[in-house]
This record gives C-alpha cells, sequence and structure tokens, in this order.
C-alpha cells in the first residue's frame, strides 16, 4: 500500500517537472507569435517625402526658358530707328554776324543699330537762317530769303540709364548746301565788298560781281557736327528725344555754322 503511494507521489512528481520545464518553451513560442501577428498599423514605418509634380521642372520647359531668355536679350535694342524733330536754331559762328537765331530747324532720320551702345544714323536737316536788320542794310536790301540744310551720317553711342529714360552722343561728318535770295538789293556791281558779301559767297575778289545774279546765293560745303541728346520711353514704346546739335560747314574760307535745338519723336 505504501509502496503504490510512493510510486504514485514519484510520478506525479515527474510530470510537474517536466510541465516546469515545458513551460518556458510554450512562453517564448507565445512571445514569438505575438509579435509576429502585430498590425502593420503599429510599427511605425519612415515616412517618404514625395515632391509634387509641379515642383520638379521637366525636361521640356527648361528649353523653353532658355529660348525666352534669349529672345530677351535679342530684342534689348531695335535694329532700325527712326526719328522725326523740329525746333529752333541758335546763331553760331561766323554765321551770328548776319543771321538772328530763333529760326525754325527740322529732321528726319533713321539709324542702324550693330548693338545696344552702338550704331549708324543717317539724317537730313534743315535750318532757317533769317538775315539781321543789320546784315540787310549791307546788303543794300529789303528782305531776304535764307536757309541751309546738310545731309549727315554719324556714329550714335547709345547710353541706357534706366528701363525709361537714356542719352546718346552723335558726331560726324556732313554735306552743306547754303542758299538764299535778297529782296530789292540797290547794291551796285562793282562795289567793294563788305564782310556780308564774303559770306553770302558772292564777292569777286574785293568787289561785287559787275556780271550775275549776285543777289542769289548757292554754296555747297563740308564739315562736321555732333551733339548729344536724352530719351524718354512712352508706354507705347515711342520714345522722345530732346536734342543739342553744332553744324559746321566750311569751303574757300567761306563758313556756315548753326545750333539746332531740336525735340521729336524716335521709334
Amino acid at each position: 500500500m505504501i509502496e503504490k503511494f510512493a510510486n504514485a507521489s514519484a510520478l506525479r512528481l515527474t510530470f510537474l517537472i517536466s510541465l516546469i520545464a515545458f513551460l518556458p518553451g510554450v512562453q517564448s513560442f507565445a512571445q514569438s507569435t505575438a509579435s509576429d501577428q502585430t498590425p502593420g498599423a503599429q510599427q511605425p514605418s519612415t515616412p517618404t517625402t514625395q515632391t509634387p509634380a509641379a515642383q520638379q521642372p521637366s525636361s521640356d520647359q527648361e528649353p523653353a526658358e532658355e529660348e525666352s531668355t534669349s529672345r530677351r536679350k535679342k530684342h534689348e535694342y531695335k535694329n532700325w530707328v527712326f526719328n522725326i524733330g523740329a525746333g529752333a536754331n541758335l546763331d553760331s559762328g561766323t554765321t551770328k554776324n548776319f543771321v538772328r537765331g530763333g529760326g525754325f530747324t527740322g529732321m528726319v532720320g533713321v539709324a542702324r543699330n550693330a548693338n545696344k551702345y552702338l550704331g549708324l544714323r543717317a539724317e537730313f536737316i534743315y535750318a532757317d537762317l533769317p538775315l539781321k536788320d543789320s546784315a540787310l542794310v549791307l546788303a543794300s536790301a529789303t528782305g531776304a530769303t535764307s536757309y541751309a540744310w546738310a545731309v549727315t551720317l554719324n556714329p550714335i553711342i547709345n547710353i541706357p540709364v534706366s528701363s525709361d529714360w537714356g542719352g546718346y552722343i552723335i558726331f560726324g561728318g556732313a554735306f552743306y548746301h547754303r542758299a538764299g535770295s535778297l529782296d530789292n538789293s540797290s547794291a551796285v556791281p562793282g562795289e567793294p565788298c563788305t564782310a556780308f558779301w564774303r559770306w553770302w559767297g558772292n564777292c569777286n575778289a574785293a568787289s561785287v560781281p559787275i556780271s550775275g545774279d549776285f543777289t542769289n546765293t548757292s554754296l555747297n560745303q563740308g564739315g562736321y557736327n555732333f551733339g548729344a541728346g536724352i530719351t524718354r520711353k512712352t508706354p507705347s514704346g515711342v520714345e522722345i528725344y530732346a536734342e543739342y546739335r553744332l553744324m559746321h560747314g566750311a569751303a574757300n574760307g567761306n563758313t556756315t555754322d548753326f545750333r539746332p535745338v531740336t525735340i521729336g519723336f524716335r521709334w
């Protein structure tokens, strides 16, 4: 009886020891299974930053932007610029001894620009040269018509100051033609030449020509001109300019001088 009880106790003891040895393995397996079955929403993941497509410039847009920039640079200046202006003439040189200031002057021109700063401008310039009363006395005339015109070909240096304001300097050679006619002159052919007759261009040696129409004059002269101007661009793109120019022509000791001050438009 006692032996049976001892055997039963030994079996129970053996079962308990085996159970105790088996429990750690079961616990480890349960923990492993639980970690594998944890939902993915509970596992933090590294966020991936995605740049919106609109913020990523495409390769197709880059050539278009380069072409637009190139076009803007190309059109920073106009290849051809036309100008027209009018104003008053200031007397100058020997001419001011016989011509009063304030005569009408006008000009038209065209320029071909090589770049933003340098161009070549051709112009036709007209100037009225009204004679002073003292000159009419020397000419023994009651009135007169006197004028000059010039054809110029000048380099022009453009000076941009801002998007609206600018300036320029102009200089070069010119061809001059001066002409005039005296009204009712009572001058006597062969009388001694005065300073007026020498400037007028009809003085033969030291006397008024005996033959020929000395009351009319027509002179061709070569010379130079230079000046400067300022420009103001209007919203339409047309520029308003104001210009001062010094004109000088000479031939055979005879000179023609005038200084046009003009206001006009360039486009």
